[in-house]
């Protein structure tokens, strides 16, 4: 058999850490996806076909559970009806696997997750099944950085081996890599609503419908206009930080108000020697100086 290789996208991972990262405790559920084998043919140099097995586990989606340890006791055995309660409207067949996530530990299977997985195995009669964990970890203070570690596992023999996991995304695509995938599960609600508004767009034949042109040219309107005002908007902060940038230049300083001149003029004409309306020098002890005498001519 050939070695597998773990194929997922980089959304579905995405939302699995976002959901755990927002949730209060660890979180485990299941993993939805097909795993198949496919024969491909490499034709080398020398005109010789290179014909060779590839085993493909693709993950499409994932069913969070309410609270761990859900679907199984502490001895790692495993509930059938609580799997289906689970899985609600999703098909028990599409079920390739199971996940976990923990938080500030060590990427390693335990001893129960080893028992949980082989009870599933043998539950759900799926052979092949995965184990998906991931440990994310914070990794500064404030909490603004995360460090998320994940490994897939998957048992032969009695023995669990650590496979490789692909990212697939849009920047870094292998040749086909979608053309050569399934279609992702989807939801029921999705399916409805597909079957519902299918006729508006596609015929009968299955082919494409003509987009409505009125539609494409509102769309294409409005889409000048969100233009038009972000370059409004763009030249208004650009005039505002010029603005700032010449009063910094400029030391302008806020001018305080002179308040009350009249009262003060009365009263140094009424108290003229008064140390109240006078300045005067002081030591570091807070002790006044005496003004230095002066020179009469």
């Amino acid at each position: 058999m050939a070695a597998p290789t773990v194929c997922t996208s980089g959304i579905v991972l995405a939302s699995m850490m976002f959901e755990h990262l927002n949730r209060d405790s660890d979180a485990e559920g299941f993993i939805l996806g097909e795993s198949k084998e496919e024969e491909r043919n490499v034709i080398i140099d020398s005109d010789i076909d290179h014909i060779y097995l590839e085993h493909r586990i693709n993950i499409q989606k994932h069913v969070t559970c309410h609270k761990l340890n859900n679907f199984y006791n502490g001895a790692g055995e495993v509930n059938l009806d609580l799997i289906r309660n689970i899985l609600w409207d999703n098909k028990q067949e599409h079920v390739i696997g199971w996940y976990r996530q923990r938080r500030n530990t060590g990427p390693q299977m335990t001893f129960r997750e080893r028992i949980v997985h082989e009870n599933l195995k043998r539950a759900l009669a799926k052979p092949d099944m995965i184990f998906f964990l991931t440990t994310p970890s914070e990794t500064t203070a404030s909490g603004s950085t995360h460090r998320m570690e994940y490994a897939v596992f998957k048992s032969q023999d009695g023995l669990f081996h650590n496979i490789p996991v692909l990212i697939t995304n849009l920047g870094s695509l292998e040749e086909q890599v979608y053309l050569r995938s399934s279609a992702p599960i989807s939801a029921a609600g999705y399916n409805r609503v597909l079957q519902k508004h299918k006729s508006n767009f596609f015929s009968v034949d299955g082919s494409l419908q003509e987009v409505d042109k009125e539609a494409c040219r509102n769309v294409e309107k409005s889409e000048r206009q969100v233009q038009t005002l972000r370059a409004e908007v763009r030249a208004i902060q650009k005039r505002i930080l010029k603005r700032k940038q010449r009063a910094e230049e400029k030391g302008v300083a806020e001018i305080v108000p002179r308040r009350n001149l009249l009262l003060r003029r009365e009263l140094r004409k009424l108290f003229p020697r008064s140390p109240l309306l006078r300045t005067q020098t002081l030591t570091f002890e807070g002790v006044p100086v005496a003004d230095p005498p002066q020179l009469q001519g």
